[in-house]
This record gives structure tokens, C-alpha cells and sequence, in this order.
């Protein structure tokens, strides 16, 4: 009886690539190589595609603290503060940009020196971890609280966030510090962060540390935007704390200084301070030399976080700016879309860290509305109201 052959597929495949890996050697490599090198980088060079890159920038308004914030915060039982509540309906927005900046106005000058609100601001620095664990990565604490604790305060507010990795800019340690600009390299897409505030509610800054807080001038915020252009930046961000309080709407020297900004090379212009929301607008601008380029500037992010009960200080926004670097290292602001939201207040008999709720205004309308929300009517009438205003005062979303 004779015997089957049984075929060894292993072997035959390996058979079967070497054959092919020989033909490859024998015919593609002597041709490659009797190539001049005019003929073989353009084969090189289109081997290599650029492509363009696209990030998301999101961003909050004024992060304040008042009494009545971290008094709700605390829990009698664990001895401790804790603010992230407060977000966990809005989280998202954040978590998944591919950078988020905030305007912080408070500070963080430790338990201490007691916690205190309105007039002078120190939060329990917890706060600080709290909106790292949202996702904020870039916070600007130029602003006319920033001294509420004297340099100490300001001081101790910057090494907090230093511990919590949270990047900032508008206050400084040193001069040093105050001339070495931020900038973050955003997926390929190098940015630098500016801030500067009118004032600092009247709180002197020691005479031998003038560079702790970046003041409005033109003449220092020209120098401020020449060393960032020198860090070769794909984009200039700058936050500026200007206007008026619960104005809803820019004045005539926010205009004048958003026109010196962007003629000295800013991009983003991210406003606070009047604790409401103001316009936003987007210009494409001729440049000196006659190129044109997009720029950005809202006017007011109102309040993000706060304990302030007047009119329009509860809602705000969180800002989505799609950004573009393109193949040639040209940025374009793409669109600026917008997540309408609300501080909502449970009132003062509220369990501890249940009183403040920030509400994605849309999505709870849109729930109540297919009967899956059990939200009150009075304040679903509230959110329709408040989304309305806040159209009225920034309009629609700016696409191309």
C-alpha cells in the first residue's frame, strides 16, 4: 500500500516569499539605484504626505468662589470640600477637548489664612484638583482679585496650581517668571497664552514686585506679544480682564485694545470680569505685509462658577474653537460652536455638595421636552428664557 504525501504548507509558503523577496532584489533594487537623485527624493518626498492638523480649544469664563460655594462644598462627616458636583453634568465638554482654558478668580491661599468670599476671595484649594480632574489645562490668573491676599496669596495661589499640574499665566514669582511666556504644543500646534487685568481693586502690589500682575499697557503688552512671537507659536491666545460689571456689551476701550491686540499679532482674545456674557466676533484681518489671517475675540465668558444672583450672571457658555494648521503652517479658525449652560441654585437647605449644578441648557430642554427629564416646569421656562438671552447677546455659532 502506498503512502500519502503530506505537504509541509509551512515550508512552501516560506518557499513562496523568498522567491518573491528574490524578483524584488533582482529587478526593483538596480533600478532604484541607477536613479539620480533628482528622480528618487520626488519618489521620497510624495512616499511622505503632510497633512493637516485640526484641534478643539474649549473654554470656560470666571471660576469664582463665594461663601455660600464652599460652604456647600463642605461635608460636616468627612471634614472636607469637595466641588466636582458642580460639573458632572457638563464634564464632557472639557474632558474631551484637546486643550481647555478658565479664568480663575480667586485665590488659593491656604486654610490658614481662612476661607473666605466677596471682598476678598481665598477657596479651598481643593478646587484647584477639582477642575484638573474636569480638564483644565490652562487657567489665567490675571484679574482684579488676584491680590485679594496680598503677594502671599498670590504666590501661594500659583504653587497650588503648580501642584495640581494645571498650567497658568497673568501672575508671576519673578521677573523671570513674568518673561518666560506660556505656551503649549497642542498636537503639533504650538500656542501661547497671555493675560493681563485692569486693575487690582485698588490692593497694591509691593513696589519691589511690580512683575507679579500683568497690567494693562500697551507699551508692556506689546513687549509681552514680541517675546511670545519669538518662541516661533502657531497662535497667540490672550485672556483680558476688561469692561464693565454686568454689561452686555463691550465698550469702546475693550474695542480699542482688541484692535491693538490683534495688529501686534494676537489671534484669540478670551475676555472677563463684567461676570455676564458679551459679544463674540470673528474678523479676518490684513496683516502689515499684506497676507490676511482669522482672529477671535468674545468679549465677556460670564461666570462659570460663582455664587452671584443677578440678572445673567448665572449663565454662561463653554466655548468649542476648532482650529487648523495646515500643510503649509497656515492656521485657520475653523468654527466656534457653543454649549449654552446654567448655574443652577437648589437653595440654601441643600444637602451638603448637592446646592450648585451647572446644567447643559439644550440637552435639559431637549429631555423635558420628549418627556424624559424630571426637572420642574419653572425651570425649564427659565432654561427657555436663558437660552434666548444668551443667543441675543452672542448670537449664533460661527462656522466658514
Amino acid at each position: 500500500m502506498s503512502k500519502i504525501k503530506i505537504v509541509d504548507y509551512k515550508k512552501f509558503f516560506r518557499f513562496i516569499i523568498i522567491f518573491l523577496l528574490a524578483l524584488f532584489i533582482l529587478f526593483k533594487i538596480p533600478s532604484f539605484f541607477s536613479k539620480n537623485k533628482e528622480e528618487i527624493l520626488p519618489e521620497i518626498q510624495t512616499s511622505i504626505q503632510k497633512t493637516s492638523t485640526t484641534i478643539h480649544m474649549s473654554v470656560i469664563g470666571d471660576i469664582m468662589c463665594h461663601s455660600t460655594n464652599f460652604k456647600n462644598a463642605y461635608n460636616s462627616t468627612s471634614k472636607d470640600y469637595d466641588f466636582s458636583n458642580v460639573f458632572k453634568n457638563i464634564d464632557s465638554y472639557i474632558k474631551n477637548a484637546d486643550i481647555a482654558i478658565g479664568n480663575l478668580e480667586t485665590t488659593f491661599s491656604g486654610k490658614n489664612r481662612t476661607y473666605s468670599g466677596y471682598p476678598t476671595f481665598n477657596t479651598p484649594e481643593i478646587l484647584g484638583k477639582n477642575l484638573k480632574d474636569l480638564g483644565i489645562d490652562v487657567l489665567s490668573t490675571a484679574n482684579n482679585h488676584c491680590m485679594d491676599k496680598g503677594y502671599s496669596g498670590l504666590e501661594s495661589t500659583l504653587n497650588f496650581l503648580d501642584n495640581f499640574q494645571i498650567s497658568h499665566t497673568g501672575t508671576s514669582r519673578s521677573k523671570q517668571e513674568q518673561n518666560s511666556i506660556l505656551v503649549k504644543d497642542v498636537n503639533g500646534i504650538k500656542i501661547a497664552f497671555l493675560s493681563f487685568t485692569y486693575g487690582t481693586n485698588g490692593i497694591s502690589i509691593p513696589s519691589d514686585k511690580k512683575y507679579s500682575v500683568n497690567l494693562i499697557d500697551k507699551d508692556f503688552i506689546k513687549e509681552q506679544l514680541t517675546l511670545a512671537k519669538a518662541q516661533n507659536v502657531d497662535l497667540i491666545c490672550v485672556s483680558m480682564h476688561w469692561g464693565l460689571e454686568y454689561k452686555l456689551k463691550q465698550n469702546s476701550t475693550q474695542e480699542d485694545l482688541a484692535n491693538f491686540l490683534f495688529e501686534n499679532g494676537t489671534d484669540i482674545i478670551l475676555g472677563s470680569h463684567p461676570h455676564v456674557l458679551e459679544p463674540m466676533e470673528k474678523r479676518t484681518i490684513t496683516l502689515k505685509d499684506g497676507s490676511k489671517k482669522d482672529v477671535f475675540v468674545i468679549y465677556s465668558l460670564g461666570n462659570f462658577m460663582s455664587g452671584q444672583i443677578y440678572a445673567n450672571t448665572k449663565s454662561s457658555v463653554i466655548l468649542d474653537i476648532q482650529l487648523t494648521k495646515s500643510v503649509d503652517n497656515k492656521m485657520s479658525i475653523d468654527s466656534i460652536n457653543y454649549t449654552p449652560i446654567y448655574l443652577y441654585d437648589n437653595g440654601q437647605n441643600s444637602k451638603p455638595r448637592t446646592r450648585y449644578t451647572l446644567i447643559d441648557i439644550n440637552k435639559s430642554i431637549s429631555e423635558y421636552e420628549n418627556a424624559d427629564s424630571n426637572i420642574s416646569k419653572n425651570l425649564y421656562n427659565t432654561l427657555k428664557t436663558e437660552q434666548q438671552n444668551i443667543k441675543n447677546v452672542i448670537g449664533k455659532p460661527i462656522t466658514k
